[in-house]
């Protein structure tokens, strides 16, 4: 982050978007392998200077609130709180954050496991920076996010939401290396599509179950002698001898080796390959990591029905939201009918489904 980039500015106005997870899923927090890309859903952040220390928000469908930047993050609202804990670590690094007067829309859908509080976090990065002058370092304010996350909403993530939602290359998904934060783009294969299914169900006790899971490949790193799962192989795992440790730990290494593969996959348009991957991969997220729900399972089963699609699975943390499918171009109309009128028949619940492509990562929309 250059502070001598440019002068301070009177308004800007930055977007970020949601992302979903094509494969990779709770790799991240253990140095792992993952393949997201950005969705056409965005959070849009307009930021107006004031001459004091104060931040108002005015949102549609979060309705309206205000914070000083004195307050201490953890004591804001809650919806509101990532927006002052991104302005109070940018403050803490020597950015001259200004009270402002923020505008605020969000295209993503809400609980669905695509990343909006992600996306709220890293447009507010990009919005506070721009605001005083400085250009916007994407994989550092996805650094920033990951830590609201931790220190402030208290969930103990990874930092894959937030580095997709910064870096997204539209058109391409990305493979990152959650050690090292290299990302490089990956095509899908030619005449497919990405199929999102929400369950319209949401995650409930997941936050404490998912610390649960961290906890539990932390152990079992430990007890094969790793840094992280990301270094540990499978003939390894007999040295973890708490079996639910072992289980949760089998998912992560043999998820690891689901993404390589189906990166390889993609790049030989090996669509029987993808789609096998993507099946193992919700059956372990399901039986061995346990963070899928019977919604999900529905629906990823109902998508798999059909001649069209290619693979299906869960997507995000799990306990509800969303599944993801990979779908032949030609056949998206057909699969969508097809799911959301056998999971209605199935839940009494009316899935929306959006049919979506790679698009671009955050940016600066306007300067004034």
């Amino acid at each position: 982050m250059n502070l001598n980039s440019g002068a301070e500015r009177r308004a800007v106005t930055a977007r970020a978007p949601g992302r979903v997870n094509l494969i990779g899923e709770h790799t991240d927090y253990n140095d792992g392998f993952v393949l997201p890309m950005g969705l056409p859903f965005d959070t849009t952040i307009s930021m107006e200077r004031r001459d004091d220390r104060t931040v108002t928000i005015s949102s549609v469908g979060w309705g309206e609130t205000s914070f000083s930047l004195d307050d201490d993050p953890g004591s804001v609202e809650s919806w509101a709180r990532y927006v002052a804990a991104m302005a109070h670590f940018l403050a803490d690094e020597g950015l001259p954050v200004p009270g402002v007067d923020i505008s605020m829309r969000s295209t993503i859908p809400g609980g669905a496991s695509l990343s909006s509080s992600a996306a709220l976090e890293v447009a507010a990065g990009f919005g506070f920076t721009a605001i005083c002058g400085a250009e916007p370092d994407p994989v550092h304010m996805a650094k920033l996010g990951q830590r609201v996350e931790n220190e402030v909403i208290g969930i103990q993530s990874g930092i894959m939401d937030q580095l997709i939602s910064a870096t997204a290359r539209e058109g391409s998904a990305s493979l990152i290396d959650c050690r090292s934060l290299e990302s490089t783009p990956v095509n899908l294969p030619d005449g497919t599509r990405v199929l999102i299914m929400d369950t319209m169900t949401r995650r409930e006790l997941a936050d404490s179950e998912y610390d649960l899971r961290r906890q539990a490949c932390e152990r079992a790193a430990a007890a094969i002698g790793v840094p992280a799962l990301r270094d540990a192989t499978a003939d390894q795992l007999d040295a973890v001898t708490a079996p639910l440790d072992r289980r949760r730990a089998g998912h992560v290494i043999a998820e690891n080796d689901r993404v390589l593969a189906t990166v390889e996959a993609m790049e030989h348009g090996d669509l029987a390959a993808i789609g096998a991957l993507m099946n193992e991969s919700h059956r372990s997220l399901s039986e061995d990591y346990e963070v899928s729900s019977e919604a999900l399972d529905q629906i990823a089963a109902i998508a798999r029905e059909h001649d069209g699609t290619i693979g299906a699975r869960m997507t995000g943390g799990g306990f509800g939201g969303a599944a993801v499918a990979l779908v032949h171009d030609e056949h998206a109309d057909a699969v969508a009918t097809h799911v959301v009128e056998r999971y209605e028949a199935e839940t009494g619940r009316r899935s929306d489904l959006w049919s979506v492509v790679p698009s671009e990562g955050a940016s600066i929309v306007s300067i004034a």
